[in-house]
């Protein structure tokens, strides 16, 4: 049997990974349960999870002594090491959290074989290699993003076939390189310049025309043909969930905006639009920021207003400041920017959610937003998973990419994956060569 010894970074990440090595056992240094203790108080999703992580564990003492193994659910076993080992190299710094977690992992493999470090920290890893420790990154919510489901594909077919959808106004679904899903889209390639897009209705079980591709919401005209799948699956209220990755550039953002405040001010289907954004610095953090919490939003919240004030522009087309209109939507309600801290807890009926940067969120923190949506609500997610601040996630282990993954196939979720940038060609340049 195995013995996994998870670090800190693990449990923060998902508070149930103590559950997640079926049939194995699970060890936790007294370090981690210390460090744990530091971040107990916080009100951002750290801290929900220490306390989370907190409660579970005070469960399993009824069941036995930490200190010695408790039997879990699963078939494996859990236990609270004290002892560690004083055997590190003396170039590794006593008296870190890490090294003491690296030297209670070294002390069980004197006792055992088959030790394995599970840290979501790529130095402690490497320090854990050249220990001769077995060492892994926490795999569970990870997904192959090379692989990742790009929300359309392409396919050949006669030019019989694209004369009968244009004809009936529906296809039987051809036949693909993989099966189709709800809501995805269909490049029909016919011969020579003939083609048709088409999004596949799971309900008629064949492929329609778009219906809503071709609109320019709030001004807005789609440039290719991406844009155009995403305006389909923005402005139909059906699909609750829309996931929008792409390049820097690709206009997830603009797109999402404009959808949005067509829907909430021209066609009042939703009663306000909800802006959030992860608040996770890029570089060095400036530390603390002054004022109330609206002021210090603005400083995070660039991106949202830099893409608002284009929409709002009088006319459109000019540099005439919209500032004001800006505040005003804000101050009558229809718009509100808010950090996705404090969404938990909230009830959030008949509201079109935008979430930026989603990439930057951990998969516990897109379950804890999406859970947020009421009665009438629509979410929809953007991001880069190339582009990710947030030190203990990657490109494959991020919420948005285990979202895509996990509600592809469901009826009510769309997604569309953008590989072209069109904010400008400089822009265009560096996400090629950068």
């Amino acid at each position: 049997m195995k013995t996994f010894v998870l670090d800190t970074n693990v449990v923060l990440h998902d508070p149930q990974a103590i559950f997640a090595f079926e049939g194995a056992r699970v060890v936790l240094p007294l370090t981690v349960i210390e460090e744990l203790d530091t971040f107990k108080r916080n009100n951002d999703e750290r801290g929900r999870s220490a306390r989370m992580i907190a409660r579970s564990l005070d469960e399993l003492r009824k069941q036995g002594k930490l200190s010695d193994w408790v039997n879990l659910e699963h078939g494996g076993k859990l236990k609270v090491e004290i002892q560690v080992s004083d055997g590190l190299p003396k170039m590794f710094s006593q008296g870190t959290k890490d090294n003491e977690i690296l030297a209670c992992a070294q002390f069980l493999r004197k006792k055992e074989e088959k030790i394995v470090l599970i840290s979501k920290d790529i130095n402690l890893r490497i320090k854990a290699e050249a220990l001769g420790l077995e060492t892994q990154d926490y795999e569970k919510e990870k997904v192959d993003v090379a692989e990742l489901y790009r929300g359309w594909q392409e396919v050949a077919v006669s030019s019989a076939d694209i004369d009968r959808f244009y004809r009936d106004k529906r296809l039987a679904p051809p036949q693909t390189p993989r099966a189709l899903v709800p809501n995805e889209f269909v490049i029909l390639k016919g011969h020579g310049s003939q083609s048709a897009l088409t999004r596949f209705d799971v309900k008629a079980g064949a492929l329609v025309p778009l219906l809503k591709g071709d609109s320019a919401p709030w001004g807005v005209k789609p440039l290719n043909t991406e844009q155009r799948f995403a305006l389909e699956l923005l402005l139909n209220k059906d699909i609750q969930l829309v996931s929008l990755v792409g390049v820097a550039g690709s206009g997830k953002t603009m797109l999402s905006l404009a959808a949005a405040m067509h829907q909430t001010l021209e066609e009042k289907h939703y009663r306000r639009i909800l802006i959030g954004r992860p608040v996770v610095a890029v570089g060095h953090d400036i530390g603390f920021l002054p004022g109330t919490k609206e002021e210090k939003l603005t400083n995070w919240m660039g991106a949202i207003y830099d893409n608002l004030s284009y929409l709002l522009e009088r006319p459109k087309g000019s540099l005439e400041t919209s500032d004001m209109d800006i505040q005003m939507l804000i101050e009558e309600g229809t718009i509100e920017i808010e950090a996705v801290t404090y969404l938990r807890g909230r009830s959030l009926p008949n509201l079109l959610i935008i979430i930026d940067d989603a990439q930057n969120l951990t998969p516990h923190e897109i379950k804890t937003i999406i859970s947020r949506a009421g009665q009438g609500a629509k979410i929809v997610l953007t991001g880069d998973p190339y582009q990710i601040d947030n030190y203990y996630l990657d490109a494959a282990s991020n919420g948005l990419t285990n979202l895509v993954e996990r509600f592809k196939g469901q009826p009510l979720f769309g997604h569309v994956t953008f590989t072209k940038s069109e904010r400008s060609p400089l822009a265009a340049l560096a996400s090629d060569l950068l």
